[in-house]
């Protein structure tokens, strides 16, 4: 499996502190062999899964030819209120 990392995912690592950020860089190559605390969310996300590393959250769906897309990643206490706002604001902008 190839791990790709939304931009989002890469400016999130990238303003963390060493320690949890070495941690974070740990588990997304874990990742490729579909290792890690990993389990599927439920509506009205279903369809993506998350990885777990201690209090951080990564938001990932399986994609084509072995990849697994990592579309988000944040603290735990507000990673999925800030998805399901970004996934809402996204369709408000594509309707006519």
């Amino acid at each position: 499996m190839r791990v790709v990392l939304a931009g989002q995912v890469v400016e999130f690592l990238r303003r963390l502190p060493p320690e949890p950020k070495r941690r974070l860089g740990q588990a997304l190559r874990d990742l490729t062999r579909e290792k890690g605390d990993l389990k599927a969310l439920e509506p009205p996300l279903d369809g993506y899964c998350r990885l777990r590393v201690g209090g951080y959250r990564i938001v990932f769906s399986y994609g084509k030819r072995g990849t697994i897309e990592c579309i988000f990643a944040e603290r735990r206490s507000v990673v999925y209120e800030l998805l399901l706002e970004r996934i809402l604001d996204r369709l408000r902008s594509t309707r006519p």
